[in-house]
């Protein structure tokens, strides 16, 4: 925008000028805006403008000549690694229902990429979140901090499931897209203009913006708001969902959407137009209950296929890999030495902000019956969002002063035991290990930078928890302590 001064000279007659000094600094600014952009933001994390996308043919990666072999199945993952655990086994029991091979993908950067609210049915379009998510693995692997779930979570208790395939992310798109993404890990942070627009127009096919195309790519729309999978329940086929919009929503946000129960086979199996695809793009994969019913998917039995009732029981739980479990029990027998509680607060983030009395009303209670039971001094593991300088005046800060009856245990993200766990996880590199297509082959090798060390910490501080033996105090709503129950139900710390 140009700035004007007015003067007035001797004869009184008006004149415009521009301010030297202003229009300056306007075209300083513009150059620092342009070598900002230029070297600090990845083109590939533009917004991406509809208007951008042309229509076109049918795009190379559906030609018969592409070398990658098979039907795969990718998603959307998002908001915290909790939830991200949850869609990742939603997403491999839809693969095993629906026979294809699952995409793996990275472990998201907390709340990087935000769904929205199911039950006020505001969310983001599925091409929308899969193209987010798709611009940030691309982040990661620019950033040289890309790690795969496959990395964080031990899929080895599935390989006796010959149905069960996966390739790891990189590895399809390296191999799907043409790309070789070993030179986009680098201290330049620019992208090489060609890599950029193979990546940029592969991301958008892949995310749905060029729609779908038969035999080769089905870009799912469904999501929360109009489908809730099931799987062989035939009289529920077709049927409205006991969870609707109410008067009010619809009228507020002139909401128009209907939710329908949808079988997942009989919508994307055999017969069906998506099941020739080589690829089937879902949206999120998250779901959770919601007044009676399920936010989008149903799918916790199947009475009338045995083997996926099986196979729905045995991904109920899937461990962390070895190197993060043999270092939290390490830590639990070495620097606990002894039985200890634990006492998981989430007290910064989100809905937990306002419920400080509640969250501690609950460790307070549990400390309170150790006590009785004649303990002299009680070992308490605190796994917390809230900065040890910040404990002063809270009950945590109360536990530090009373040393004689209480001795807590913290792990800190710069401790040794974290630093050299993320550097065996790194070294292990079981996500490039999946499937059969090679990291050689696709181009990609296991080189990271020492600041890209993966942050292990929380895996860390959730299997130290399942290990309390004197119990285990979480907070109330929380994902992670859902995860810590489900930890401790198993005995990960046995053996």
């Amino acid at each position: 925008m140009e700035t004007e001064t007015f003067i007035r000279p001797n004869n009184k007659s008006k004149k415009k000028q521009r301010s030297p000094l202003l229009t300056f600094l306007f075209l300083f600014t513009l150059i620092l805006l342009f070598f900002y952009f230029k070297n600090f933001i990845s083109p590939s994390l533009l917004p991406l403008s509809k208007k951008s996308i042309p229509i076109i043919p049918r795009p190379q990666q559906c030609n018969p000549t592409n070398h990658l072999q098979g039907k795969f199945m990718w998603y959307a993952p998002h908001s915290g690694f909790s939830n991200q655990l949850a869609e990742f086994k939603n997403a491999i029991l839809m693969a095993e229902i629906l026979n294809r091979t699952l995409i793996v993908p990275p472990v998201l950067d907390h709340h990087a990429v935000a769904l929205g609210s199911c039950p006020k049915f505001r969310v983001l379009e599925s091409n929308e979140l899969r193209y987010l998510v798709w611009n940030h693995s691309i982040q990661l692997l620019r950033d040289c901090r890309y790690v795969s779930m496959a990395d964080i979570v031990d899929l080895s208790p599935l390989a006796s499931y010959s149905t069960v395939r996966f390739i790891d992310f990189r590895a399809f798109v390296s191999s799907w897209c043409g790309v070789n993404l070993d030179v986009i890990c680098s201290k330049d942070q620019n992208i090489p203009s060609p890599l950029y627009e193979s990546l940029r127009q592969c991301g958008s096919l892949l995310s749905g913006y060029y729609g779908s195309f038969s035999g080769c790519l089905s870009a799912l729309k469904e999501d929360c708001r109009t489908t809730v999978w099931t799987y062989k329940k035939d009289d529920e086929d077709g049927a409205l969902d006991s969870f609707q919009p109410d008067d009010q929503l619809r009228k507020k946000k002139k909401i128009s959407f209907i939710r329908r129960r949808k079988d997942v086979y009989k919508a994307l199996g055999p017969g069906s137009a998506a099941e020739s695809a080589t690829v089937l793009a879902f949206g999120s994969l998250f779901t959770a209950p919601y007044k009676g019913s399920e936010s989008h998917i149903d799918i916790h039995e199947a009475p009338n296929d045995p083997i996926v009732q099986t196979f729905i029981k045995k991904i109920e739980f899937l461990p962390f890999v070895p190197e993060i479990i043999n270092a939290s029990k390490k830590f639990a027998l070495q620097t606990i030495k002894g039985p200890f509680l634990c006492a998981q607060l989430r007290l910064l983030d989100g809905q937990f902000k306002n419920h400080h009395k509640a969250t501690f009303l609950g460790l307070k209670q549990k400390i309170e019956s150790l006590r009785q039971t004649g303990q002299k001094q009680i070992h308490v593991f605190v796994m917390t969002d809230l900065p040890m300088a910040n404990w002063t005046g809270s009950y945590l800060g109360n536990l530090v002063k009373d040393s004689d009856a209480f001795k807590l245990f913290v792990i800190r993200e710069e401790d040794d035991l974290v630093q050299e766990t993320a550097k065996e996880v790194m070294a292990a590199g079981h996500g490039l290990k999946l499937g059969s297509v090679s990291q050689n082959l696709a181009g990609i090798s296991k080189h990271h930078h020492p600041e890209s060390l993966t942050d292990v910490l929380l895996y860390i501080e959730e299997v130290v928890c399942s290990c309390a033996s004197l119990g285990f105090v979480g907070t109330a709503g929380s994902t992670i302590a859902e995860s810590i129950e489900l930890m401790r139900k198993h005995d990960i710390c046995s053996g």
